[in-house]
């Protein structure tokens, strides 16, 4: 087995974030403004050549505060028939890595309740009070890890 980790193109997280995010919904949107600013990295996880994960990493302060340092995380998404097995951990971990390098002290997210345990393993705390999102209607909270 080969894995990869590294940077890829905003067109190529669609796939997966339609499938995972939006539970195949052809007409669902799965570009996102934030995905073509200058600082934005998209990083998928490949595995004999197939992507099968994929993670959008966004500069900018986490909600309630004004901190330069923060980026946030959007799109997490690990192909059906492969969560489990880490290779989403192996993302995360690589992100938060590429976040330190650039000078980022947190990283944050809009976490569905579902993942809460995925992003608890990877150092991430849960803050606030949860909100259903207005995208997806499913319960989310947003998490933090420091990452300096």
């Amino acid at each position: 087995m080969t894995l990869e980790v590294g940077a890829i193109t905003q067109a190529d997280t669609f796939a997966l974030r339609r499938a995972v995010l939006r539970d195949g919904d052809p007409d669902a949107t799965v570009a996102w403004d934030e995905d073509t600013w200058p600082e934005t990295v998209h990083l998928g996880v490949r595995v004999d050549g197939e992507l099968v994960g994929t993670s959008t990493w966004i500069h900018r302060p986490m909600p309630g505060t004004d901190d330069s340092g923060d980026w946030q995380l959007r799109g997490m998404a690990t192909a059906n028939g492969r969560r489990g097995g880490g290779l989403g951990g192996i993302l995360v971990e690589a992100g938060c890595q590429r976040v330190a390098g650039a000078g980022g002290r947190l990283v944050w997210a809009r976490a569905r309740d579902a993942a809460l345990g995925f992003y608890a393993a990877h150092a991430f705390e849960v803050v606030g009070d949860g909100f259903v999102d207005a995208t997806t209607g499913l319960p989310h909270h947003l998490v933090r890890r420091p990452v300096s």
